[in-house]
Parts: C-alpha cells; structure tokens; sequence
C-alpha cells in the first residue's frame, strides 16, 4: 500500500470517527433533553377523579398539575393547626389530595403540586389571594405538604405509603391581582410593586420549605406569571408584565428556585402560536416571543430552566368571541408543543383543560366538550411526541 493510500486511509477512518462520535454525543444530549407533557384540569382531577385520571392515562399525559389550596374554600388548612409543620395535625383535611396522588401513581403520572391561597387565620381574616403576614407560616404549610408527598408518610400505621410528589410550583399568576392583591402600593409617594415584593417570601417560603424536607429530589418552580400586564399602577385592575415582574422579584431578593414558570397565552385567537404579540401588547410574553423571557431570566438568574405550567386555546363553538376553530386548536396544539420541545430551556409543557367549563364566562380550551363530545386536539394531543 502507497503512503499517499495509507494517509487517506487514516483520515477516512478519522472522519468517520470524528462523525460517529459527534452522532453519539448528539444522541446522548437527545436522550438528555428533559421534556415532559402534561395537563392542568382540577375539574377532572380533584372534582371527578373516577373519569378525570383515566382519560389522563389514555391522552398519554406524563405530568398533571393539580392546585394545593392552602387557604379557601377548597383549601386544606380552613382552621390554624396547632403543630403548622406536621401533617397529621387534625386541622388539615389532606383527603382530596391523597386521592389525587394514589390514582396519578396508579397511571405512573407525575404530580405537580400548586400552592395556592392563603387561609384568613394566616392573613388577616382576608381573601386568599392576600399574602399570608408571616412568611413562617407559608413556610411551614409547605414543610407539612413535602412530609406528606414525601414518599415515606402513612396516613395509617398499617397503610403504604402515599406516594411521592417532587415537582411545586409557588402560588399561580401573582402579577395577576386576581390571585395576589394588591399589585401596586404608594409608599412616601411613590408606586412600589407590592405584588412583586409579596411573591418573594411566598416563593422563598415554599422553595425553603420542600426543600428542607425534599433536599435535592425535589424541585419548586416560582413565577407561574400571566402573559400580560399593565404595569399602571393608578389603573382600576393595576397588573405587572412578566419581565417587569421577573426584575422587581430579583431588586427584592428572590434568590433561589430550580425553574421559572409562566403561561406564554395568545392574548386573541387571531395569534398563532408562531405569532409576536401586536404593538399594543408590547408588556406581553406569549410563545411567539417567549426568547425575550429567556433572554432576560439568563440575564438575571443564568440559565434556569422554564416550565410552562398553563397554556392553551379556547374553541368556537362554544366561544364566539375567544374561541378558535376545532381543528385549528388541534393545529395549534401539535405548533405549540413543537415551538417549546425545540426550546432546550424549557422542560415541560402543561396544556389546559381536559374538558370544557360549563359557564362560557369560564374556559373552553378542552378536548372534550361540556357534553363529552371529543375535540380533533383530543387525538392530536394523545399523539405528541414523549
């Protein structure tokens, strides 16, 4: 053999290996990619489980998001527990949620726990969209709730143990004055963003919490912000949009979370999931433009992964003012979670809701209609990519 054959010959088999090994690399980071589908319907899941988590299992769902209520009327903790961190104590009514995560178990789905709403004992005898007075008591709520999912608990000492929930989100849309109140407050004449400062010790509450109990199996998401916000605040329904929110948290010394979550929705049923938001909508995050959010959690926080906890598309019928055609939701749905499994930041996307809310003032985004009826994004949904 030549030398000029043998040198060829060597660098075949460089180039080959060089691509060989380039192509396992680039098939480890595929198999590295963290993405999860999931769906976010409490109707079904807490209020008709018995229907609710076997349509879950047949949509092929990996992750259900469920809402923890801490306060309200739904909420777990109506009277103050005298032992706030143990979850036994007799105050707290636990059953719906026990329920909820033995059946999710029952169809290997994961759970992904919401804290929500503050008891009045715990701010004030208020609406539980106020923050809680003393951060402690948050604090210890969320330590009862990680002991419980846990793993380990037994509701009775000759009972399993319920099973394990590691993935909390911190509170739902607070830059929304719809579920934290007041969003703005005037101090020595001059607006501070009250919400913002509010949400910085419910988050560290809840991440502190989980994880003294949880340690490194769990992981807490804050933010679940709105894509929207007006950010004036003399305005009668006064809200922040999510980058000015994600810049007053870090001024008011939110340090630590595993992932930032937000709810990237086309403000009108005219923007694909492709679409940027209009000029009138310059304070909107949806996921047409979801880089400016990434680019800006980088900025202040580095390279924190997202999770989109809440997302979707009305249909008409029944809603001729929000609502899409059925199969341009199905479109739309196969465009969106293709747009978000490209993103290598975020790792999971939760669509909502399974079935349509009966009062058309509420939310028709489902695949199934209020009658049972199956939606085109029903079958499109089941056959996305795990």
């Amino acid at each position: 053999m030549s030398k000029k054959l043998i040198v060829l010959t060597l660098a075949t088999i460089l180039v080959a290996g060089l691509i060989s090994a380039g192509a396992t690399a680039s098939r480890k980071q595929s198999a590295a990619r963290s993405f999860s589908v999931g769906i976010y319907d409490d109707g079904m899941t807490l209020g008709n489980p018995d229907k609710g988590f076997p349509i879950l299992h047949n949509l092929r769902a990996q992750i259900v998001r469920i809402t923890l209520w801490w306060g309200g009327p739904l909420g777990v903790a109506k009277t103050q527990p005298k032992n706030p961190a143990d979850p036994a104590d007799p105050a707290y009514n636990w059953a719906a949620y026990d329920r909820a995560v033995q059946d999710a178990a029952k169809y290997k789905i994961k759970v992904l726990f919401s804290i929500v709403g503050t008891p009045s004992w715990a701010n004030g005898h208020r609406a539980a969209r106020y923050a809680p007075t003393r951060g402690s008591s948050l604090q210890n709520f969320a330590i009862a709730a990680a002991r419980r999912y846990s793993g380990l608990f037994k509701p009775t000492t000759d009972g399993p143990a319920l099973p394990a929930v590691h993935l909390w989100l911190a509170w739902n849309e607070p830059n929304n004055p719809v579920f934290l109140s007041p969003q703005y407050k005037k101090v020595h004449g001059h607006w501070i963003a009250l919400s913002a400062y509010s949400y910085v010790r419910i988050c560290n509450a809840i991440y502190a919490g989980v994880h003294s109990v949880q340690h490194g199996a769990a992981k807490v998401a804050c933010g679940g912000t709105d894509p929207r916000g007006n950010n004036q605040p003399r305005s009668k329904r006064a809200s922040i949009s999510p980058l000015a929110f994600l810049r007053s948290v870090k001024k008011y010394h939110l340090r630590r979370f595993d992932a930032w979550a937000h709810h990237p929705y086309a403000p009108r049923p005219t923007l694909k999931p492709t679409s940027k938001p209009n000029a009138r909508d310059k304070n909107t995050v949806i996921l047409g433009n979801i880089g400016f959010l990434t680019k800006e959690l980088t900025r202040l926080y580095g390279k924190k992964p997202i999770w989109i906890t809440e997302y979707g598309y009305q249909t008409r019928p029944p809603d001729r003012t929000f609502g899409v055609a059925w199969k341009t939701q199905a479109k739309y749905l196969a465009q969106a979670y293709s747009i978000a499994r490209k993103n290598p930041r975020i790792q999971m996307m939760i669509w909502f809701l399974v079935k349509d809310e009966s009062r058309l003032a509420g939310w028709q985004s489902g695949f199934f209609t209020t009658a049972g009826k199956r939606k085109p994004s029903y079958f499109t949904f089941r056959a996305l990519k795990h």
